[in-house]
């Protein structure tokens, strides 16, 4: 009889991945729960269990007053324990091999968040889609799923590990499609010279489905990033595209230099100069009229992904508008404000330096000339430096005075 447990204890184990050391001890556990369901059972005892003879005891010690065991152990194996506790300890092993299961596969996986599985699509609806991995399944959110992206059953799909919970049914996998993590996962497997460490992907900058921007550079002046990456023939990088399901990848390469960064990062786009502000953050970049639709992309992708992957801000201009601003720029333009009359209520002009104010109509219309303000402005001075005058009124109708009596002695010489 113990020469039929000891093999069925080895094919238990074998069959269901666990050691031989945690079954026995599942067994004590559940025969000890068993002793103390029945009559007269100890209050402090433990089963022992021989793997070599499977002889099984139990043992117990006597508790003083604080609880704790003392005086010598004692063999208190009740003589028809097998068949009262066959029952019990069938149940409570069976109990405890599937929390030891449970265990294993969590074990398994917990230390694998950021590696890439593979799995069969087993379900799929609004709220999420099944992965079977084997052992366990894994769960891909809609959340984390590639916008239309439309999961076949029964179809082989690669996904990221995001996290791996530890919940009373066993651990739950949950995966993404969509994480930029994926990429890099990806390539690991396309690329030999990424997963030894030649190559390395400095940035990635991804929108799900559509398109994704990778930085890449390599430790080895010998070895060309983008072409490891890219592969024969574009090889490699179709693998990866593939598996995707279309989605478009721009490839380009790492530099130190953040203007020459930014530069490469917008690529298909040709740069003609980029000026960088390391305090706020930002570049300007400057293209020709031609390449600034390319520049930005469609609905500003392009721009946008270079802008994630370099960290920078960055703003786009092309040549004619940084022509445009300069000559802007160099315009003198006239210093002033414009303000509201609290007497008639309307918008008028307010020169820096003093002198009249120019409503809106007469800027409009232009009918106020620079040599029309530069009289009005002599007449206020004459008008503030005279002593006999009483009021800056009567200053500026004696000056119309004056001017209708030129104009009548000009009709008269007439």
């Amino acid at each position: 009889m113990s020469i039929d447990m000891k093999e069925a204890f080895r094919a238990l184990a074998d069959d269901r991945g666990i050691s031989i050391e945690a079954l026995l001890g599942a067994l004590a556990d559940a025969l000890e729960s068993a002793y103390r369901r029945m009559p007269g059972a100890e209050d402090f005892s433990w089963v022992t269990i021989d793997f070599e003879t499977m002889d099984i005891r139990v043992l117990a010690q006597d508790i003083d007053e604080e609880g704790e065991p003392v005086g010598p152990e004692r063999d208190v194996t009740p003589e028809n324990f097998g068949r009262i506790a066959a029952q019990t300890a069938r149940q409570v092993m069976s109990q405890r091999i599937r929390e030891a299961e449970r265990d294993l596969k969590y074990e398994e996986y917990a230390g694998r968040e950021g590696d890439i599985v593979t799995g069969i699509i087993q379900q799929s609806d609004a709220r999420y889609t099944l992965l079977d991995l084997g052992r366990v399944e894994a769960l891909l959110p809609q959340a984390e799923q590639v916008p239309y992206e439309r999961p076949e059953a029964n179809a082989r799909l690669k996904a990221y590990i995001v996290e791996v919970r530890k919940t009373a049914k066993g651990p739950q996998i949950v995966v993404s499609r969509t994480h930029p993590g994926l990429i890099k996962r990806l390539f690991e497997l396309e690329v030999p010279e990424i997963a030894d460490g030649v190559v390395e992907i400095k940035s990635c900058a991804r929108e799900p489905g559509h398109r994704t921007k990778i930085a890449v550079g390599s430790n080895d002046p010998q070895v060309d990033p983008v072409g490891a990456c890219v592969g024969a023939r574009g090889a490699r990088v179709r693998m990866v595209v593939n598996e995707l399901r279309g989605e478009k990848i721009d490839i380009v390469p790492y530099s130190e230099d953040p203007k020459d960064f930014v530069m490469k990062a917008l690529s298909p786009a040709k740069v003609n100069e980029v000026i960088v502000d390391e305090e706020a953050g930002s570049a300007v970049v400057i293209v020709p009229d031609y390449q600034l639709s390319l520049a930005i992309g469609k609905e500003g992708q392009n721009a946008r992904l270079a802008a994630r992957m370099t960290g920078w801000r960055i703003d786009i201009k092309s040549e004619t508008q940084v022509a445009e601003e300069a000559a802007y720029d160099e315009v003198d333009w006239a210093e002033g404000e414009w303000i509201v009359d609290e007497e008639t209520g309307e918008q008028v002009w307010k020169p820096a330096e003093g002198g009249p104010e120019i409503s809106l109509d007469e800027w409009n219309e232009g009918s106020v000339t620079e040599e029309e303000i530069s009289d009005q402005e002599d007449v206020v001075e004459d008008a503030l430096s005279s002593e006999d005058s009483g009021s800056l009124e009567e200053a500026v109708e004696e000056e119309a005075v004056e001017e209708e009596a030129v104009e009548e002695e000009a009709e008269e010489q007439n």
